[in-house]
């Protein structure tokens, strides 16, 4: 159990069968009457938003999550299927709910899942990953490290701005959270 005082974003609880992300919180003691915590939480099966305001000091079940690192596998439909490569068991999200992240998702790519008992919830990717150069405008001689960007295609289809001494064919290091170029692999 958790107290609503002890509310952060991030915190993941237990209303109504499934659970709920904390996204945003805010701790409100009006002049007359009791304080309360207004919160609006996203849903960590479907993604839906809702607010919601709990009296303070109120309790709520959290929810234990457990993250362990499996390996995409394959793409079944509009569902990436995840694979424990110790125990062989699967799992299944939606591009829905992978969100953006999507565009540097490559089979065979090691990836914490993240799990509620037998549903996966979540997936969080590395920091970094490195990805082929599919298509991008060629190179040209005397083109600095100092210079300009150009966008690039990688392999998986995200569009990322490069150096202009990139060229077609390299593999290069791209920050997930920021869609930036760090370097040649």
């Amino acid at each position: 159990m958790i107290s609503s005082n002890d509310f952060r974003p991030g915190v993941s609880i237990v209303l109504d069968g499934s659970v709920w992300k904390v996204v945003e919180f805010l701790h409100v003691k009006p002049g007359k009457g009791s304080a309360f915590v207004r919160t609006k939480l996203k849903n960590a099966q479907n993604g839906s938003v809702v607010e919601r305001t709990f009296r303070a000091g109120e309790t709520v079940p959290q929810a234990t999550l457990e993250k362990s690192t499996m390996q995409h596998t394959y793409k079944d439909g509009e569902e990436y299927v995840f694979m424990d490569m110790e125990t062989y068991e699967e799992g299944r999200l939606s591009a829905a709910q992978i969100g953006d992240r999507v565009k540097y998702l490559k089979e065979g790519m090691q990836a914490d899942v993240i799990r509620w008992g037998d549903k996966v919830l979540d997936v969080e990717l590395p920091n970094a990953v490195v990805l082929e150069v599919v298509q991008t405008d060629p190179g040209v001689k005397g083109d600095t490290a100092t210079g300009g960007t150009k966008p690039a295609t990688v392999e998986t289809g995200a569009n990322v701005m490069v150096p202009l001494f990139i060229s077609q064919g390299e593999r290069i290091r791209i920050d997930t959270r920021t869609d930036s170029y760090l370097g040649r692999e």
